[in-house]
């Protein structure tokens, strides 16, 4: 004889069990969404988000994309060759800045700037450096945030006022030797204008020959008093150093 199946009890109290394990697999799921979101924020707010400094290997690798011509005498005259790499990914020449700064609900960061609006000239004799002219249009500096431009044009470098940067060699520079292949560092003296004030300044140099090509990166630092330049003021920017560095990477063609 079959038994009758046994039907719920419609007075028993609802089986829960079914909607704790529900809740919680929401609430896991809602969790990780929000650390992934998390992340996120932080990955493209919070991150520093400068280009790493010059370096004379990267530089160097942009030569090897272009078609320059010429030989391995250095004497001559040369002169900075724009059509090399991208400004795109900084692969091209380019005059810029790097500081520390600290903003309001993202913390601190480096600050950058750059500009490929640079043009000079290098005389060698042999292999000494006799002559360097170097400037750059700091009016078209730009940075990853168009806040910071803004404020560093009308506060910091007045760059309606000041529109160029200028570099000129007061003392020769001895390569030594053709630095073809191997990079060599040096030291270019000279006259730094800034701001419309001309200090005068020693930069550390990388150089290296590639394919014809004079590769040259340098970086120094900048105290902002020296050349009568403000700190930019503004409710974003909680505190920026005194100090900055002036960088630069250049390719150097014989004319």
């Amino acid at each position: 004889m079959t038994g009758t199946p046994s039907r719920p009890d419609p007075a028993a109290p609802p089986d829960t069990s079914q909607r704790r394990r529900k809740w919680w697999i929401i609430s896991g799921v809602a969790a990780s969404l929000l650390i992934l979101g998390g992340v996120a924020v932080w990955y493209f707010v919070f991150r520093d988000t400068a280009p790493p400094p010059v370096d004379i290997e990267k530089a160097s690798e942009s030569v090897g994309r272009a078609d320059p011509t010429g030989g391995t005498s250095l004497s001559g005259t040369w002169t900075v060759d724009t059509s090399i790499g991208s400004f795109d990914d900084f692969s091209s020449a380019f005059v810029g800045y790097r500081v520390n700064e600290e903003l309001a609900g993202v913390g601190a960061k480096t600050a950058f700037g750059r500009t490929p609006h640079v043009s000079g000239t290098m005389v060698i004799d042999g292999t000494t450096a006799t002559k360097v002219g170097i400037e750059a249009d700091v009016s078209t500096l730009k940075s990853d945030e168009s806040f910071r431009d803004g404020t560093l044009r009308g506060q910091a470098i007045e760059t309606d006022r000041f529109p160029k940067a200028r570099f000129t060699l007061t003392q020769p520079i001895d390569f030594g030797t053709v630095p073809a292949g191997t990079a060599i560092k040096v030291d270019a003296t000279g006259r730094l204008t800034l701001h419309g004030v001309t200090r005068d300044v020693t930069v550390p140099l990388d150089a290296k020959l590639v394919n014809g090509v004079i590769v040259v990166t340098g970086k120094v630092a900048i105290a902002f008093a020296d050349y009568g330049i403000e700190k930019p003021v503004s409710v974003r920017v909680l505190s920026i150093e005194d100090h900055g560095v002036l960088e630069a990477q250049l390719f150097f063609s014989k004319k």
